[in-house]
């Protein structure tokens, strides 16, 4: 594949995107990884000569050797990027900061938005979201406040505001110790009703300081200098089913999951669009997942994921191909399919959900999932042909395996 490239997810998160995009760039004819959604949430694995590394900010092109840019529709945490840095340092890649850009309209998240993501996670109890507990929804739902000019009192997204909202801080403002500092403390005493005290403004500011001394912020259409100074991978975190609009409420990110972003950025320019799927459903937490089949996570244990404190255990069942599909509708259709774990044997498939009105193929809208729904179960076949005439694309990218070695990029067909 010689054009830019859109890789997301097609399902609930943990498809493979991270070892699809490090294949994607394995052969240096990639110029830059774009990130397009999401924030420090992400968990992205790529095993690549002998070295493994959970991607988190960092694109999943690094060990590749290939820069990221981090645009606007991330949210950005700099702690966890300077952490995430120090271990690639000693992975052996040379000044990993040296590696990243960021836009400066990107929305910081701070030890303010952790804090009060896992305090309202905690009340929740046993109706808890499935929150990675990373502050990500926090962001932006206070970055929202401030869009909407709400006051105290205030129900916004099924939250009642206990606070002044101010201007949510962005990664321009690290660059500017007066501006960073006001916008700060308003965050500070906005979240003072829900967590108590939180670090102290001043220690934010020098460290936030050091981040801008650190990457390099851009401005200005960056992401069309990139696209036509090179080939891009966009790497997106994540899953459709999982999208603040096409997902399943309340078990969503607040994140546009689907290409959408990517498109925006690219302006026009061609790119190819690659959903990701594995030959099984996997999910994090609370949440529907109508294929649910302790076999199937007994037979295909996981390395690299596990409970989360605030995200909940990890899960998995048969391929779903009712999902597969309203993934695809839902973000307009793909051009391409990433296919990963196709080492795993003995596998099915649910063609229809059956409910108490009948047998359900296709959703229309997520609220068509209906609870308690029963899949109907076919030994799957070959899944890359299977999921080729499924989705009437092809495979373009395959994983046998977990390392760079298992995973081969195809050449396009005409179909």
């Amino acid at each position: 594949m010689d054009q830019h490239v859109v890789v997301f997810g097609l399902g609930f998160g943990d498809e493979g995107k991270g070892a699809v995009v490090d294949a994607l760039c394995a052969d240096g004819s990639v110029s830059a990884v774009v990130r397009f959604n999401g924030g420090a949430q992400a968990a992205h694995n790529v095993v690549a000569g002998g070295r493994h590394h959970t991607f988190s900010q960092f694109g999943s092109g690094t060990l590749a050797g290939v820069p990221t840019w981090l645009s606007r529709h991330v949210l950005v945490e700099p702690i966890a990027l300077a952490a995430e840095s120090r271990e690639l340092a000693a992975l052996g890649v040379a000044d990993p900061l040296g590696l990243v850009s960021v836009d400066a309209d990107a929305l910081l998240t701070t030890p303010f938005h952790v804090a009060a993501n896992r305090a309202r996670e905690d009340a929740r109890g046993r109706d808890r979201h499935g929150s990675c507990g990373k502050g990500i929804g926090e962001t932006a739902w206070y970055a929202l406040l401030a869009e909407r000019g709400a006051r105290p009192g205030e129900v916004v997204e099924g939250q009642e505001l206990r606070g002044v909202p101010g201007l949510p801080p962005r990664v321009g403002d690290c660059a500017n110790p007066v501006a960073l500092r006001r916008k700060l403390d308003a965050l500070a005493r906005f979240h003072e009703p829900l967590i108590g005290d939180g670090p102290r403004v001043d220690d934010l500011v020098a460290l936030y300081r050091a981040f801008a001394d650190a990457v390099r912020i851009t401005t200005g259409d960056e992401a069309g200098r990139l696209a036509d100074a090179g080939r891009l991978v966009f790497e997106g975190a994540q899953g459709v089913l999982l999208d603040e609009t096409h997902g399943f409420h309340p078990h969503t990110t607040w994140s546009t999951v689907t290409p959408r972003n990517a498109r925006a950025l690219l302006a026009g320019r061609g790119a190819r669009v690659l959903g990701v799927t594995r030959t099984y459903q996997t999910r994090h937490g609370a949440g529907p997942l109508p294929t649910e089949d302790r076999g199937v996570l007994d037979r295909f244990p996981e390395r690299h994921n596990g409970t989360g404190e605030y995200q909940g255990a990890w899960r998995a069942g048969h391929l779903d191909a009712v999902l597969l599909r309203y993934a695809v509708a839902a973000c307009g259709g793909v051009d391409g399919l990433a296919v990963t774990h196709l080492d795993a044997r003995d596998l099915q498939v649910a063609t229809a959900h059956r409910t108490g009105t009948g047998h359900l193929t296709e959703l229309g809208s997520s609220s068509d999932l209906v609870a308690g729904c029963t899949p109907v179960l076919e030994p799957l076949p070959d899944p890359v042909g299977f999921l080729e005439d499924l989705l009437d694309v092809p495979v373009l990218v395959t994983g046998a395996g977990p390392t760079r070695a298992d995973y081969t990029v195809r050449a396009p067909a005409h179909r």
